[in-house]
């Protein structure tokens, strides 16, 4: 099997990339097709929101042609004391206000739901893709700018639909029946305004090029503020400890400040384009004005028409700051679309196979739940450095533990990444039980394998919810035994409401070892075949680390298991010793076999006795 392509925005080490640069790159037109896709399953109610507009920009436009036939016709009959012309004309305009009203309530009340469908879609593919993408792009895309996708950028997608195409087309609809209308009444006075366009649509297209550079630059500045916060309170603990608040509100600053600039650069875009565009009504209006006087005066128009012509140029020229508008909400919009189709481009490097090509595992052979791992010929290197594993060749046997031990840097942990599928090597295979992890699907590959971190990460919610993360179909009832079974349940039952107390935000309300005794349950209630404890005591005090212990001589019975290990008294557990250095196994052994010998292992093992007994 192929080695996975690589991703855009892959640099050599050193140089930033499209990732350091939050400029994740999108296919040509991406941004097109992704709101063509948001919006082609309204396209009923789209177009019923059309049609309510353009009814409801017809009868606005009746009121200047009742204006002028009131003023033409109307006003020289009530001379005659003929009022019913006036009184019909008042009518008509009253009916055309309230069908105009009743039109726009109803354009709303269609285009907020569509908006917000889209923004429910938008949001929840944001959500959906970024769990999809393999671990890789996590470590390389901050938490903080998908917070920004799915917040900011969304939000400024949102400013687009609830007002900005209204405006639009309420603009393209007024330039369209409005020019009909003035050339109709009058082909001079309808030509000059139609000539104002020109310079119109040009300041339009200035700011269009200007306004995409300064957005872009702004949806940055804003990933970078929310990047720099997350961080820092997700870290508040060091920070405090450091006494890092005074560094990080001078970064802070320096990030608030770009972002402050880049908005007032952003204003400043938009006054000059609104100076800018009213100069030019304004010019038109009274141009305009001026001849139809003389017209007028010289009996070729008459009154009627030139005060019909000017409420209909005022008509013209006052969407054109709402144009503006619009135009601010579109290039705010279109940047943020942008990077969020960055985003949804970015595939995963660990794809799912085909279903016509997964495979299942084969039954598991005798009474023991472990199945045999294979490690052939497999080559593997980070992105942003060099090999970490040249060619290795490992086979655990089914129901074998095995301690990893070794320097920093040596291989371990990016062993059991390998082992748990979170990266494709470079060359060679992993093999469970004889099948590729490639052509395992993933909820088969979950059911097998089963990492345990030393972090030992809780969600919000209770003891019970967290436990049954392993199976999620789990009754209560075998929660409950798996967390007898670790050795949890004693100190669960004592919590404010037992199994149902809600631990809070990754587990803040218990203490390290609790958490790692809850992952503990979590992991013997999935049943796995091959579990992973990646240095699961190192960051446990003695007590607590005695207690994973027994929870570990529990949950790895049987099963075949890899114990990432930092603390030497993890390895007692193991049938059998790994010692790496550089991506290679140095050693391998059972531990008091090594131990009695003159290797690596045993210098460690001395090394770390030494410092015990002092």
């Amino acid at each position: 099997m192929e080695p996975p392509v690589k991703q855009a925005g892959e640099q050599p080490a050193g140089e930033p990339d499209d990732f350091d640069r939050d400029a994740l790159p999108a296919p040509p037109g991406a941004t097109g097709r992704l709101l063509r896709s948001l919006l082609a399953p309204r396209r009923g109610r789209v177009t019923l929101a059309a049609v309510l507009l353009l009814l409801q920009q017809a009868v606005i436009q009746a009121g200047p042609l009742l204006v002028a036939y009131a003023i033409d016709r109307a006003v020289p009959a009530i001379r005659r004391d003929d009022y019913g012309q006036l009184i019909a004309i008042g009518v008509a305009y009253l009916v055309c206000a309230t069908a105009s009203g009743a039109f726009q309530y109803a354009f709303i009340v269609v285009s907020g739901r569509v908006n917000q469908d889209v923004l429910l879609d938008l949001r929840g593919r944001i959500f959906r893709h970024a769990q999809a993408l393999s671990v890789d792009f996590h470590e390389r895309y901050t938490s903080g700018r998908l917070i920004s996708r799915s917040t900011t950028d969304v939000e400024s997608l949102r400013e687009l639909l609830n007002e900005g195409l209204q405006e639009l087309l309420t603009v393209i609809l007024s330039f369209v029946s409005i020019s009909v209308m003035l050339l109709w009444l009058d082909l001079g006075l309808g030509g000059l305004a139609v000539a104002s366009f020109v310079p119109l649509y040009l300041l339009i297209r200035v700011y269009q090029r200007r306004a995409a550079r300064v957005f872009g630059a702004r949806s940055t500045a804003v990933a970078a503020v929310i990047v720099k916060f997350t961080e820092t309170m997700n870290g508040i603990r060091p920070v405090r400890a450091f006494r890092r608040e005074r560094a990080n509100d001078e970064q802070f600053d320096v990030l608030n400040r770009r972002h402050e600039r880049v908005n007032g650069d952003a204003l400043l875009e938009m006054a000059r384009y609104v100076v800018g565009s009213r100069l030019v009504a304004n010019t038109a209006v009274a141009g305009i004005v001026l001849w139809g006087a003389y017209q007028v005066a010289e009996g070729d128009l008459e009154l009627g028409v030139l005060a019909a012509s000017v409420l209909f140029l005022r008509r013209l020229y006052d969407p054109i700051d709402r144009l503006g508008m619009f135009l601010n909400a579109y290039q705010s919009a279109a940047a943020s679309l942008e990077k969020i189709a960055g985003l949804l481009a970015q595939t995963p490097t660990v794809p799912e196979p085909a279903p016509s090509a997964a495979r299942p595992l084969p039954p598991r052979a005798g009474d023991r739940p472990g199945r045999t791992v294979e490690f052939e010929g497999v080559r593997f290197a980070y992105r942003t450095g060099g090999e970490v594993l040249p060619r290795f060749d490992l086979t655990l046997p089914a129901g074998q533990t095995v301690a990893v031990v070794g320097s920093t840097g040596a291989g371990k942990s990016t062993l059991a990444k390998l082992l748990a599928r979170f990266y494709d090597p470079s060359a060679g295979r992993v093999l469970l039980d004889g099948v590729d992890l490639r052509e395992l699907a993933t909820a088969e590959l979950r059911r097998g394998v089963v990492m345990v971190t030393q972090e030992a990460f809780l969600f919000s919610g209770t003891v019970a919810e967290n436990i049954a993360i392993g199976r999620p179909d789990a009754t209560r009832e075998e929660i409950e035994r798996a967390a007898k079974a670790i050795g949890a349940h004693d100190f669960i039952v004592s919590l404010p409401e037992g199994y149902d107390t809600d631990v809070r935000k990754r587990g803040g309300r218990i203490s390290a070892g609790q958490r790692q005794l809850v992952a503990f349950a979590r992991a013997l209630l999935a049943d796995p075949a091959v579990l992973i404890l990646d240095e699961a005591t190192s960051s446990l005090d003695i007590p607590g680390e005695r207690a994973v212990q027994r929870a570990m001589d529990t949950v790895l019975r049987g099963r075949t298991a890899v114990v990432i290990a930092h603390r030497l008294s993890t390895v007692e557990i193991a049938d059998r010793v790994l010692v790496m250095e550089r991506g290679r196994v140095v050693e391998d052994g059972a531990p008091a076999e090594l131990i009695a010998g003159t290797g690596p292992f045993a210098s460690l093992h001395r090394a770390w006795r030494d410092s015990v007994a002092g």
